[in-house]
């Protein structure tokens, strides 16, 4: 019976090389194969462009890119997750978006200094499950101020 009293908390999870992230559902605005990226001159190496999503335009990152991974091919199984950051659409390019899922609040621990290849700063924390490994990330500091105003310059 205790159990029903414990929140969940759902997610998304994708994939970038071999470790798995998640985004809360909340923040997803949808999951979109690849389509073309317009690219834009003048901007950070992680921001890929724009694409025109049902008439809205969208800045793209590759989150490869953004946390230091190595940058790869396109395959048939890389999305583009739609989130929501600061009140824009932001279009986040992942090797896979794997599943949805809920998190016991309970199972989520807070971030170690360092995971992997991600820096902590973007890590909300970490949540065991059987045996996977899920990092959670925190969207609002995925990107920087400075990078948020460039990317609402580029969505014109």
């Amino acid at each position: 019976m205790e159990n029903e009293t414990l929140m969940n908390r759902k997610v998304i999870v994708f994939q970038l090389e071999d470790e798995e992230f998640a985004v809360s559902v909340q923040q997803v605005g949808s999951i979109e194969k690849m389509i073309p990226i317009t690219r834009v001159p003048q901007t950070a190496d992680f921001v890929k462009g724009v694409i025109n999503l049902r008439g809205v335009v969208t800045p793209v990152i590759d989150l490869r890119l953004r946390f230091g991974m190595k940058e790869t091919a396109f395959s048939d199984s890389t999305r583009i997750i739609i989130v929501f950051v600061d009140d824009m659409e932001v279009g986040l390019v992942v090797d896979a978006a794997n599943d949805v899922i809920d998190i016991p609040e309970n199972e989520i621990e807070p971030a170690p200094e360092v995971i992997g290849t991600v820096d902590a700063d973007y890590i909300e924390g970490v949540a065991k499950l059987d045996d996977r490994l899920l990092i959670l990330l925190n969207l609002q500091k995925v990107l920087t101020e400075d990078e948020i105003h460039e990317l609402k310059s580029v969505e014109g």
